[in-house]
């Protein structure tokens, strides 16, 4: 079968299939078969993998203080670099091709979720070893032939699972493909995974009621095998189903494998009709290995070293019994009791011996076979280094982003108790100041107050409501862009316009509840020049929310932030303090709340306009009102292009603090 890719390769999987094992005798023959409605392009290049002495280690704070005290009291040379880390991954060896399985097993704690990241390519620092992709060492070109199925379920809660499976597949799916070929992509997914009867219901999570802990699980791997990835990563996919859901899920990794797909899974305890569906076992104890090869061999090869179960076991709990050094109910070599004071040995010598016997047997075997010099087929080394193109033109993954964040976000932006809190508001400010006027001082000192507050509710309502946006989605985003699903620019894209949508509803219904309540100039020009006026705050405060969410990427300090710039906005607002010290004024140029607030007198006032006729000196023009001594009535609307800058300063700073935060994370 051929392929003709967009790379132009024109040899197909079988052929160098059958290269790969004409020089590893290691392979056994690889039945793959491709389906027939999937475009070329999306066939998955064959990659074979291999790693080699792969070592991982973290930072042990607490070692490192015991360290500086041992020095600074008994004065010897100590190695802190050495005890400052703490090794998770000792030395592990492998290798796996196109059209099998691997399993990693080992009790919890032992390293198989970080030798997984490892190969993933999402853990770098301090990594040692040779991890290499058809011979080639790993690059961001990579990353979008890989799926990677975490242990936790990363899913919008507000979606659908066909949904979920939709806009994966509308973002990740070639461009060439047309709708319907992507629906029908997602209804054979949601049939082989078992999910047809929970297509419409969402995903769910904290107090919304959805599908099950098994269905999120079955959810989160569709989401990722939808597109058909060379290398498949599964941290323990079967945790949370039953026997039968498991087994049918197994079916399907396997079929997947024998399309041409390099699988590997961590798994904790399988039941022996799954563990026989392996076909390549890693045995991890500690960080060491103890087996590895295939999996049908397992009990053969601890058989040869004298460990015999005594009683009928499943070959996945012997072999995690080993791992932790359990021998009850087995037999054991009588040479490891030679150097025990007791017949029963220690969890510690049972692991020792076990990690020596596979240095000694298994590893050098593994080295000579499979990593000793043989080369990987040159065009499959070229095909690996090439970048995957976009599926989609910006715009594209713009209009597909955009109806996916409207819809995971839609409850927040219709939400009856914000509505319900506008509406309130309102009402209560309008009876407050119900037919407010400026006949004398005190009632125009009250109106200007009004209008404070008004630049208060909402410059705290929007940057409240923005602030916490980047931080609660970070892992899904995260998550996708480890995938390439989107480019950044899109996703920010369509979360400020998206959040504009409330930021601009709840501000415009609140106006025209109030206006004509609190007595405000009853002209159509006055009315939406102040409409504009507080939807211009409520963007730039928006904006302002973006940009700490962005910079801080907590929660907890997120809210924190915000409080503490938001006070300080509101000092230097020209309300409380229109007099500020020379040495503190430049604050006040920062402050947006000063420009919105400057900006709503402007639109509502005029400086020629009189008042306080009934006083003893007679009229008087409003310019010459305290409640104006730092404003010109007449001096223009310059805040509106000083508030429309801060606006987009505040989201494109945001947007490089969200880029670098996102960087970081996906080293």
């Amino acid at each position: 079968m051929q392929i003709a890719g967009s790379n132009g390769f024109g040899h197909s999987i079988e052929f160098m299939s059958q290269a790969y094992l004409m020089n590893n005798n290691r392979y056994s023959e690889i039945d793959i078969h491709l389906q027939d409605d999937i475009p070329n392009q999306q066939r998955p290049l064959p990659i074979f993998l291999k790693f080699e002495d792969v070592e991982y280690k973290v930072k042990n704070s607490n070692a490192a203080s015991n360290v500086k005290k041992m020095v600074s009291k008994v004065g010897t040379q100590v190695n802190e670099n050495q005890e400052r880390y703490k090794k998770i991954l000792k030395g592990i060896t492998g290798s796996i091709g196109p059209g099998e399985i691997l399993a990693l097993m080992g009790p919890s704690g032992s390293g198989k979720t970080t030798l997984l990241k490892v190969i993933g390519g999402r853990l770098s620092e301090n990594v040692k070893g040779n991890i290499t992709y058809n011979d080639v060492a790993y690059s961001s070109a990579f990353k979008r032939r890989i799926g990677f199925v975490t242990q936790e379920d990363v899913l919008f809660p507000q979606l659908t699972v066909e949904e979920t499976l939709v806009f994966s597949a509308f973002l990740r799916l070639p461009a060439n493909m047309s709708q319907q070929q992507k629906y029908d992509k997602v209804e054979a997914t949601l049939k082989d995974l078992g999910l047809e009867r929970c297509r419409h219901t969402k995903i769910g999570g904290g107090f919304i009621k959805g599908i099950s802990g098994g269905e999120r699980k079955r959810t989160s791997i569709g989401y990722e095998i939808l597109v058909d990835p060379s290398l498949l990563l599964l941290d323990e996919p079967t945790s949370g189903l039953d026997s039968s859901s498991a087994n049918r899920l197994l079916l399907t990794l396997h079929g997947l494998a024998k399309a041409g797909r390099t699988i590997i899974t961590t798994i904790h305890q399988p039941s022996s009709r799954i563990f026989h569906m392996f076909d390549k076992l890693l045995l991890i104890s500690e960080g060491y290995p103890i087996y590895y090869g295939k999996a049908r061999d397992s009990m053969d090869y601890f058989s040869s070293l004298r460990f015999i179960p005594e009683i009928p076991m499943n070959p996945a709990e012997f072999l995690l019994d080993l791992a932790t050094g359990q021998v009850n109910d087995m037999s054991i070599p009588p040479d490891i009791l030679e150097y025990q004071e007791s017949t029963d040995p220690s969890k510690a010598v049972i692991q020792q011996h076990l990690q020596l016997k596979y240095k000694t047997l298994l590893e050098p075997k593994e080295k000579e076979e499979n990593h000793g010099g043989i080369k990987t087929a040159e065009h499959l080394q070229v095909a690996i280094q090439a970048k995957k193109e976009w599926t989609l033109s910006w715009m594209e993954q713009f209009m597909i982003l955009c109806k996916r964040t409207f819809r995971a976000r839609c409850k927040d932006y219709f939400d009856k108790v914000r509505l319900v809190q506008a509406l309130g508001v309102a009402l209560l400010l309008g009876l407050l100041w119900w037919k407010s006027s400026t006949n004398t001082e005190a009632q125009l000192r009250d109106q200007v107050g009004l209008m404070f507050y008004i630049c208060i509710f909402w410059t705290s309502s929007c940057i409240f409501g923005a602030v916490y946006v980047f931080p609660f989605e970070k892992v899904y985003l995260v998550k996708e862009r480890k995938a390439d699903m989107y480019r950044l620019s899109v996703y920010y894209a369509c979360s400020t316009l998206c959040d504009m949508v409330a930021h601009v509803f709840y501000p415009t219904f609140f106006m025209l509840i109030l206006y004509f309540m609190a007595g405000f100039k009853r002209t159509v020009a006055c009315f939406f020049l102040t409409l504009l006026a507080v939807l211009l705050i409520a963007i730039t405060s928006q904006g302002a929310g973006e940009l700490f969410g962005a910079a801080v990427m907590s929660i907890q300090r997120a809210g924190m932030v915000a409080s503490l710039i938001l006070m300080l906005f509101l000092l230097t607002g020209g309300y409380y303090v229109q007099h500020i010290p020379v040495f503190m004024r430049w604050l006040k140029y920062l402050s947006f709340m000063y420009y919105g607030f400057r900006l709503l007198l402007k639109v509502q006032y005029s400086g020629d306009e009189m008042y306080d006729c009934e006083s003893k000196g007679g009229c008087r023009p409003l310019q010459s009102s305290p409640s104006f001594d730092t404003v010109n009535l007449k001096g223009g609307f310059k805040e509106v292009w000083v508030l429309f800058a801060m606006a987009l300063s505040f989201r494109f700073f945001a947007y490089l603090c969200l880029r670098r935060r996102i960087d970081l994370c996906n080293l």
